[in-house]
């Protein structure tokens, strides 16, 4: 293999891992669809919603009753979120809630469910 090669064969490696570990599944992490999170939400057990985007965001539209904890300041304000409630999480995309999510299970939190695709998948009412 000539050296033009295996620089392809490395960044192509690297490029797959960083696409597995993007976009690969969260043990412990349920991905629910819009009506699931809906149901969810109406659920008996009240789950606590997190809406993980930064304030402007979350000022320019969220789903009602959410709690807005930006991923940027989770690790300083984890100690806000209960271990003993179900968490529901979400951000614009599906993307900066898997990261969180990821964040909470390091700290032991168990029961979390994100909004796959986020609130742009979302397909119930907004707050402004």
């Amino acid at each position: 293999m000539d050296m033009n090669s295996w620089m392809y064969f490395v960044f192509a490696a690297f490029v797959a891992l960083f696409l597995y570990v993007r976009f690969a599944p969260v043990k412990g992490l349920r991905t629910l669809k819009s009506e699931q999170f809906q149901a969810e939400l109406e659920s008996a057990d009240k789950p606590l919603l997190i809406d993980v985007r930064e304030p402007a965001e979350f000022k320019a539209g969220h789903i009602p009753g959410a709690r807005n904890v930006p991923l940027s300041q989770l690790q300083a304000r984890i100690h806000e979120i209960p271990k003993d409630r179900k968490l529901l999480l979400y951000c614009r995309s599906g993307m900066r809630s898997k990261t969180a999510a990821k964040i909470l299970l390091r700290h032991q939190y168990k029961e979390l469910a994100h909004l796959g695709g986020g609130i742009s998948a979302w397909r119930g009412r907004v707050s402004k």
